[in-house]
């Protein structure tokens, strides 16, 4: 429905005689007989009421323009694609640095989205939010781009595609010579997954898995993999954020201790 066209039908208007508040049923009638002493009150659309209308339609336009320019969340991702790494990426830049720890980035993030666009069970929306992530942690948390890898589809360079082996390399890119203090952000959006517990470590006899654009011929990545990779390396005092948008993703850093609802 057109913004002005609803101000205008959900106005009301004042019976002139007892002031009781009256509302119009269709903006296409002259007249309103007052309920309450049945006299009848004349409908006029001033010049006013279009100059309000047309002002409230305006300040709804230019919400909607600016609201649609800060955030990228759409039904399907954008066909044009600029790559969301720097120019060299985070891992050519850390692999032609000193291994020194102290010249590490105290900050790392590694954001990936999966659509899984050639297979008949794609998903929409997961680039854009990794875009929505990438523009959080730069915006509100200083991250700063050189240091945030991000692994998707729409990327040009074959290793920032987020196939399982790429995965698995970003995953220790982003534990590397960390430190007491770093502050890590693991990010995935895609498909997740359950296999047969193998090693019988779990109450529900499975492990639960993400899964890479390549998974029907590479296989999985199990909650195992990942708390070896990147949970258990860690020393004291570094913080690690991970947000995994995917089913089965409540245990899938196979942490310890789970928070209980209950």
């Amino acid at each position: 429905m057109d913004p002005s066209q609803f101000l205008q039908d959900t106005r009301t208007h004042i019976c002139s005689r007892c002031r009781q508040r009256l509302f119009a049923k269709t903006t296409n009638v002259p007249e309103i007989r007052c309920p309450a002493c049945q006299s009848l009150a004349s409908i006029t659309n001033t010049k006013a009421d279009g100059r309000f209308s047309s002002i409230v339609s305006q300040v709804v336009q230019n919400f909607k323009n600016t609201f649609s320019r800060r955030f990228y969340r759409q039904d399907t991702d954008t066909k044009q694609h600029n790559s969301l790494n720097c120019n060299p990426s985070p891992l050519k830049l850390s692999s032609s640095r000193t291994s020194r720890s102290d010249q590490r980035p105290r900050k790392r993030e590694l954001l990936i989205g999966v659509t899984y666009k050639n297979d008949d069970d794609k998903l929409t929306g997961t680039v854009n939010d990794v875009k929505n992530m990438r523009s959080l942690l730069i915006d509100y948390f200083s991250f700063h781009p050189q240091n945030i890898l991000v692994l998707t589809e729409e990327e040009t360079d074959p290793t920032l595609i987020p196939t399982k082996k790429n995965i698995e390399i970003s995953l220790k890119w982003l534990v590397k010579d960390c430190r007491a203090g770093d502050s890590l952000v693991f990010y995935f959006s895609g498909h997740g997954s359950q296999e047969p517990d193998l090693n019988l470590d779990e109450h529900d006899g499975f492990d639960e898995s993400i899964c890479p654009v390549d998974y029907t011929t590479e296989g999985m990545i199990t909650d195992n993999y990942i708390n070896t990779t990147i949970v258990w390396p860690l020393p004291k005092g570094v913080t690690l954020h991970a947000i995994v948008d995917a089913c089965h993703s409540g245990t899938i850093l196979d942490l310890v201790h789970v928070y209980d609802r209950q």
